[in-house]
């Protein structure tokens, strides 16, 4: 029987409250410092993705946004305001599905979630119609702040920049990887390992990143914690020495998808 390393996360204390320009390495192994702890060889890092956001200043402000037809018809439909609207469909590639209850939207970069990832919490003038947008490239901002991490740290680090979201067949959000580098995002174990009585598994290929992204958002919180960023330990067999190909990895191809 295969032994498990055992997995460890915690949050990162200290950080502070984000604004564009500021830098998230930066602050990250500062607050590393302050704890009186410092990276190790694989170490992996997660991320919330909304002080990613921040630092790349990707806000709107609703009140400036023209909404187009479709904004429009969509506002009418699901009873929500035109502006947001239509900044969801900025932010699309299309919309799936559509109701009073949420927008679930296929994301430029290819993942479905409600709303594109559009969100008002946390967010300084949220309740004056400022929302935060998904960073331009998510895999893109992994692979910088892990080039900054490591180059700070000297040593192996994994990165992964996560926000909640829903899933199809259950009630509730989870943490999940909208940007990685560094990481196996997917550990294929067909044809490789078997079960306790020896048979081949034939089907199972575990979401690495994702499974990493929901304990570290338990860890992290999802209100007025104020700990976005946590620090897995345990986990170097899924750090890699190249940065990879990113979360985007982990998306069913449309040929694969059977609900679209």
């Amino acid at each position: 029987m295969n032994r498990i390393p055992e997995l460890t996360v915690r949050p990162l204390a200290g950080m502070p409250m984000f604004a564009a320009g500021m830098s998230v390495a930066q602050a990250i192994c500062s607050a590393m410092a302050a704890s009186g702890d410092g990276f190790r060889d694989g170490d992996i890092c997660v991320v919330a993705q909304k002080i990613v956001s921040k630092a790349e200043g990707r806000t709107r402000d609703l009140s400036r946004i023209a909404p187009g037809a479709e904004a429009e018809r969509l506002a009418r439909d699901t009873g929500r305001d035109a502006p947001m609207m239509q900044a969801i469909l900025d932010e699309s590639s299309h919309i799936l599905r559509s109701n009073p209850a949420a927008v679930i939207a296929c994301h430029r970069t290819g993942h479905v979630l409600a709303n594109a990832g559009i969100d008002a919490s946390n967010v300084e003038g949220g309740d004056a119609g400022r929302v935060l947008l998904w960073p331009l490239d998510p895999d893109g901002s992994a692979r910088a702040l892990r080039s900054a991490l490591q180059a700070e740290n000297g040593v192996r680090i994994g990165v992964v920049i996560a926000d909640s979201m829903g899933r199809a067949w259950r009630i509730g959000t989870l943490g999940t990887a909208i940007g990685c580098a560094g990481i196996a995002v997917l550990e294929d174990r067909r044809g490789r390992a078997t079960d306790l009585y020896g048979r081949t598994l034939q089907a199972t290929v575990i979401g690495i990143a994702d499974s990493l992204a929901a304990m570290a958002g338990l860890a992290m919180g999802e209100s007025d914690e104020g700990t976005p960023v946590a620090l897995v330990r345990g986990g170097a067999r899924w750090v890699t020495d190249e940065d990879g190909p990113g979360a985007a990895s982990g998306l069913r191809p449309m040929e694969q998808d059977m609900f679209r």
